[in-house]
């Protein structure tokens, strides 16, 4: 009886170290999401699941380009890709990105911008002082993000500039569908 009992013991002492270590993992470390939407399209597709790596910024901060989560309300998280980073000037014109006024090349875009039609427009102009904020250089600890799919998306021209302590994370792994299968750089 007393060896049955020491049995369930180690058990149940082996699942509670296993929730706890699943806890710890998913609360600071790595936690999934699902892609809600187009706004990321061609890059990432609708109802693509991620592991969004948390840790990264609790260590460093956002780069150009990183593909990041954030709490774009309290009920609601959104991903969107890092533009401006602190203390920089952002500007679309013509299709093209200045940040600080000079030309930066977004080669994510190439495909997109490449079938464009004549009097197309992916990207609307706009500049800093035009979104929310009234900026004229993007204020520290903030950047501003854009979905990849610019022609439909809710982002920084619409939301603002995102602080950091709104970010959740940057996005890692694709991994379902299992033929996407990808770690994002």
């Amino acid at each position: 009886m007393a060896k049955k009992r020491n049995e369930w013991l180690d058990w149940l002492k082996a699942l509670v170290i296993a929730g706890l270590l699943a806890f710890i993992v998913r609360t600071f470390l790595f936690t999934p999401i699902v892609v809600d939407g187009p706004s990321m399209l061609p890059t990432l597709e609708n109802g693509d699941h991620m592991i969004v790596n948390k840790f990264t910024y609790l260590v460093g901060e956002p780069d150009r380009f990183d593909i990041v989560v954030f709490h774009a309300t309290a009920k609601k998280d959104f991903i969107k890709r890092v533009i401006g980073l602190p203390g920089e000037h952002v500007e679309v014109r013509d299709e093209t990105l200045y940040i600080d006024g000079e030309i930066v090349k977004e080669p994510f875009l190439d495909t997109e911008k490449n079938s464009l039609k004549q009097n197309d427009v992916f990207t609307f102009d706009f500049t800093l002082e035009d979104l929310p904020g009234n900026y004229s250089e993007i204020p520290p600890e903030h950047v501003l993000v854009l979905g990849d799919n610019r022609s439909n998306s809710t982002d920084s021209r619409l939301l603002g500039l995102i602080p950091y302590d709104q970010i959740v994370g940057e996005a890692a792994v694709l991994y379902w569908p299992l033929d996407r299968f990808r770690f994002i750089d």
